[in-house]
């Protein structure tokens, strides 16, 4: 698996993975429905604050979104070498 700064992609592909990552995240529960465009900001919110990274996995050619604390156990598993991030 490979890390993905978030920097380095174009505007528009950030823009559809985070898309695509919301969309997958599934239905809203709330009292309150959140427009795409507010999950897909909230996300890149969030990318940019470190919470959360992108991973590429080579096994499976995809992308994903994941928190950081599941970053950080991918390394202890030893399926991510540390010096990425």
């Amino acid at each position: 698996m490979l890390l993905i700064p978030h920097e380095q992609l174009s505007s528009d592909t950030l823009d559809a993975l985070i898309e695509a990552f919301v969309l997958r995240e599934g239905t809203e529960y709330g009292e309150q429905d959140i427009s795409l465009g507010v999950k897909v900001a909230q996300v890149k919110s969030q990318l940019e604050a470190n919470q959360l990274v992108i991973l590429y996995s080579e096994l499976h050619e995809s992308v994903d979104i994941i928190t950081k604390q599941q970053w950080r156990q991918l390394v202890k598993q030893g399926e991510i070498e540390s010096d990425q991030f």
